[in-house]
């Protein structure tokens, strides 16, 4: 039985089930070193070659299988499967972040029963994107949160139903994605639960719409109109903190809130935030106040260079400019003789200018303002120093004009270019031509001079020779020539002229 044991062992199975014909005793002295003697043509039979592996790793049980009698009960019970090899163990993978915190939450709009939220996607939603978000609520004193939405959803905008008339509740807005929950976004204020009429709404004037000037001293008063229903609260503040009553005053009306300064100072100016609210609904508007004055005179004035009748000045601008943009400079002189100041230069942008044609012998001071849209400095800077004009002795002479040789040839500037024209409309041929002495024009027609015909009006002016055709016929067609011709020598030009006839 060892005999016809071995075989099925060592050499491949075929696909058919039969018997096997029994081995020579030599095949039967040998049964162990067999499965390694056939064990290279494993890859040639993939199917057959799997079911030794298990007897060629452990030889020690071959003996074993000598016991049952496959060769005559059947086909041979196939050998246990191989063991699959262990996995190696991945690398793990960093776990990636949540997402960022919904932005921008606000009320849409509020009923009897519901509330309606509105908000904008987190900027950073991480690798594998938003599964959604979702809504909780808590009553006001509360601390217990509940979801109001079963499942996460995409959408920015969700309507809370079935709610308490007169209830509180705050409410946050989660975003969820497959590593998590981001940090909820909260209402700063608990919402009323009570409908609105009519949502809050600022009419800001056009005029206030940009930065709103005033000068130090003037009266403050604004109106502002807005809209809601019930009654919204109005609330003013100036870097999200409450105004100085003792110097601005606030008085508010169902339709329009007033914003008034009795004298206004530079402190004044500012940023002034305006939030209309009715339950967590609001609308917020800007008012930007600026109080300006004079600004303050230039600094370090100097007198730079004197001569001939000119002075160079230069300075700096001034420490304060009354809280606003300087617009330029006024720069004034004052004679000894007189002692009257008399402006030279308004409206100077640069920090520095020349002052041209002083009177000679006379000696000069000078002083500039600095201006912006409230007006001048109230003081000016004035130059420590004096210019003072001397007088100087000049000879005249005069320039050597060098003596040019004007002659020149004829040469034509612009040539004559072809026409086309139909018969019965007049038409002009012009070229350009110089030299001196001033060239003789001949007109010619196919190479035949053109004299005194009433058909041709042949003028010169200004270099530019022009020969006018009236109510040409298409015999007037061909090729006309400008010649002209001087001591120095001769020039010509061709065009060609066609007369066409209308169909």
């Amino acid at each position: 039985m060892t005999g016809k044991t071995a075989p099925p062992a060592t050499e491949p199975a075929p696909a058919t089930p039969k018997k096997e014909p029994v081995p020579t005793p030599k095949e039967e002295s040998a049964p162990a070193p067999a499965p390694a003697a056939e064990e290279p043509p494993a890859p040639e039979h993939p199917p057959a070659t799997e079911q030794p592996t298990a007897p060629a790793d452990k030889p020690a049980p071959v003996p074993t299988t000598e016991v049952t009698p496959a060769p005559e009960e059947g086909p041979p019970a196939p050998p246990a499967e191989p063991q699959a090899p262990a996995p190696e163990p991945k690398p793990e993978k960093p776990k990636a972040e949540p997402p960022s915190s919904p932005l921008s939450l606000a009320v849409e709009e509020v009923s009897e029963n519901s509330v309606t939220l509105t908000w904008k996607a987190p900027e950073q939603t991480g690798h594998s994107g938003l599964d959604g978000y979702v809504v909780e609520i808590c009553k006001d004193g509360s601390t217990d949160w509940t979801a109001a939405n079963k499942e996460p959803f995409l959408s920015t905008r969700y309507t809370i139903q079935d709610l308490s008339s007169g209830d509180k509740i705050h409410v946050r807005v989660k975003a969820l994605s497959a590593s998590g929950a981001s940090v909820p976004a909260t209402l700063e204020q608990p919402v009323l639960i009570r409908e609105i009429l009519q949502l809050p709404r600022i009419r800001m004037p056009r005029h206030l719409r940009q930065t709103y000037v005033r000068r130090v001293g003037d009266a403050v008063n604004v109106m502002i109109p807005f809209q809601g229903k019930p009654q919204p609260e109005v609330i003013w503040t100036k870097g999200n903190q409450p105004l100085d009553t003792s110097r601005i005053n606030i008085c508010n009306t169902q339709k329009d809130t007033i914003f008034y300064i009795r004298e206004a100072q530079r402190s004044d100016s500012g940023k002034y935030e305006l939030t209309v609210r009715i339950n967590g609904a609001e609308d917020k508007a800007t008012l930007d106040i600026r109080v300006i004055e004079p600004p303050g005179a230039p600094q370090n004035l100097k007198l730079v260079d004197v001569w001939g009748f000119n002075v160079a000045l230069e300075w700096t601008p001034p420490v304060d400019n009354g809280n606003s943009e300087i617009k330029g400079y006024v720069v004034q002189k004052s004679d000894k003789k007189s002692g009257k100041w008399f402006t030279v230069l308004e409206r100077c942008t640069r920090t520095s200018c020349t002052i041209s044609d002083l009177i000679i012998g006379n000696t000069y001071s000078f002083r500039v303002f600095a201006e912006n849209a409230c007006g001048l400095s109230e003081k000016a800077a004035i130059t420590s120093g004096v210019a003072h004009i001397e007088k100087t002795k000049t000879a005249y002479q005069p320039e050597k004009i060098p003596q040019r040789d004007m002659m020149e040839p004829p040469k034509f500037t612009q040539p004559l270019t072809d026409r086309t024209t139909t018969r019965g409309y007049s038409t002009h041929l012009f070229c350009c031509v110089r030299g001196f002495p001033q060239p003789k024009i001949i007109w010619m027609k196919n190479q035949m001079e053109i004299r005194k015909d009433p058909k041709y009006i042949a003028m010169i002016e200004q270099g530019v020779c022009s020969l006018e055709i009236r109510k040409p016929s298409p015999f007037d067609g061909g090729i006309y020539t400008c010649k002209a011709v001087n001591p120095l020598g001769e020039a010509s030009v061709d065009c060609k002229l066609d007369v066409k006839v209308p169909q």
